[in-house]
């Protein structure tokens, strides 16, 4: 049931301010904004959209901005989401990376981490594989995200039973610990991820560049002039033979891409 309908006008104030923004595409999303925002409308005590994005707009709270993000956007995810990814990362991605490597680093980025499952299962990989390597490697990796709620929710690093349901037994054992809230990751594992609230949209101006970006499952929400532009900086910041992988839902335009295309989903910088 619908609570509140949106206005046309309204509707394409909404969704291009949100496209300006942060380069998500709604504008054939009426439904679902209405169904996801029409009771926290009326929550919030506004009558009307009309009202309720008369007020966003002229405010820009963050606070509300954030708010309007988590509900149009799907943070669903676990540890070991599209696990031929992880595989790869691990049996192809490092071996190549150590083999090329004389700094005995890599840098990897989460460039969509939600609520930390994939940038943790990340972190368990480079624990795994480089962990016994003397002298030590640093794999210190970064993880981003639009929404603080999220970053909140992975800086915290507790989760339930069904989150870690395609986690190996012995991992499970080894690198969280029960509590009476869920499974907490422990401190090693915790710690080597950096998280920080980042907007795709934005230039991307880290320190060094990465020998590995995750940027998988946000995409799916932008255009293709949008894509495009996306994939344009991430190649830019990505070293000579890195990798970007994206979900396995999502396409490169392969006539505009400045990756090389590898398999479904995975790319290199050539």
């Amino acid at each position: 049931m619908i609570l509140l309908e949106i206005k046309q006008d309204d509707f394409v104030k909404l969704t291009k301010f949100i496209m300006d923004e942060y380069g998500i595409n709604l504008t054939n999303k009426q439904k679902l904004i209405e169904g996801r925002l029409g009771k926290t409308i009326l929550d919030k005590g506004f009558p009307n959209f009309t009202s309720y994005v008369d007020h966003l707009l002229r405010t820009k709270s963050q606070d509300e901005l954030e708010l309007l993000i988590n509900k149009v956007t799907t943070n669903h995810t676990y540890f070991m989401r599209e696990s031929s990814h992880f595989e790869y990362f691990q049996d192809v991605i490092l071996p190549e990376v150590e083999k090329s490597c004389r700094n005995r680093s890599i840098s990897v980025w989460c460039a969509a981490s939600s609520t930390g499952e994939e940038p943790y299962t990340m972190s368990i990989i480079l624990k795994e594989y480089f962990g016994n390597r003397q002298p030590p490697w640093d794999t210190r990796m970064l993880a981003s995200d639009i929404s603080k709620k999220v970053l909140a929710t992975a800086m915290r690093g507790v989760y339930s039973e069904e989150s870690l349901k395609e986690i190996p037994d012995h991992w499970k054992k080894k690198y969280f610990k029960k509590t009476n809230d869920g499974y907490a990751v422990i401190p090693q594992i915790r710690d080597n991820v950096i998280f920080k609230e980042f907007n795709l949209m934005d230039p991307i101006k880290f320190k060094s560049k990465f020998d590995v970006i995750f940027c998988r499952n946000v995409m799916i929400y932008f255009d293709q002039p949008t894509k495009d532009a996306l994939v344009n900086r991430l190649y830019e910041v990505t070293n000579p033979g890195g990798y970007l992988l994206i979900g396995h839902s999502e396409t490169l335009n392969k006539a505009n891409s400045p990756y090389a295309y590898l398999m479904p989903a995975t790319y290199r910088k050539i």
